[in-house]
């Protein structure tokens, strides 16, 4: 696959770039204005390794990743194990641009839905991925765009729907949370382990906790105006460890 118009990489590179945890380079996959907000927005690489073999416990693990942008970490993942891979995105633009990426690289165990989290079925997966997807809905500053409708309405029911789908799946599902309070984790889900100065948590149901029909049982309520400041400081976190 050749370079296009400067603005794309050779998928071939891509493995090179997970290994030495180069995200400058991995982001010259997408265009321009795609890798402005990617410190920001995208998952870094180390994340994404990081959560993906927690995440696969055995060949063939599906993980869903809410929210997915341009499919960075569903990418990373399908490269680095040996789980299926499915993002949902609700910017059209986004998704289209991930699945070009995932075409070219010929990645046979990744995906990309263009669609709302209240339209996926949960119990399709057994794995979980969210950097703080809804946040963007509470925080007036660096957007990713305008192209979709954002309210505050809108976090808390995309919150609760996430913790009470959570809520009702099987003992043992994983999740990973990058960033942010983990409301959409619920009762029932117990931190084995955090990194990256606990941005990074890793979850695994172990009990099974009564589900409320409207009200949240998550955990952390708290401080949701943190997303950019842990953000921030996760990704400073990870230049000086592994830069």
């Amino acid at each position: 696959m050749e370079v296009v118009n400067e603005r794309r990489m050779k998928p071939l590179n891509l493995l090179e770039y997970i290994h030495t945890l180069e995200d400058d380079r991995f982001d010259l996959v997408y265009p321009p204005e795609i890798r402005a907000v990617s410190s920001v927005h995208w998952t870094p690489v180390i994340v994404a390794r990081r959560a993906a073999e927690f995440l696969v416990r055995e060949p063939g693990t599906r993980v869903l990743d809410i929210g997915c942008g341009p499919g960075k970490f569903c990418i990373v993942g399908a490269l680095m194990t040996e789980g299926r891979f499915t993002g949902v995105e609700q910017r059209q633009h986004l998704c289209d641009l991930a699945q070009s990426v995932i075409g070219q690289a010929k990645l046979p165990n990744a995906e990309i839905i263009h669609g709302n989290v209240t339209d996926i079925e949960f119990s399709n997966f057994e794995a979980f991925y969210l950097f703080n997807p809804f946040e963007e809905n509470l925080e007036t500053t660096m957007k990713i765009d305008a192209t979709v409708h954002l309210s505050g309405d809108l976090y808390e029911k995309y919150t609760e729907h996430v913790a009470r789908q959570l809520a009702l799946a099987p003992l043992g599902t994983r999740v990973v949370t990058y960033c942010g309070t983990c409301e959409e984790v619920p009762l029932g889900y117990e931190s084995l382990d955090s990194s990256l100065d606990y941005s990074l948590k890793f979850w695994e149901k172990t009990k099974n906790h009564p589900v409320r029909a409207s009200s949240l049982e998550a955990m952390s309520p708290n401080n949701k105006s943190q997303f950019m400041a842990d953000a921030a400081r996760a990704s400073g976190l990870a230049d000086r460890f592994f830069g």
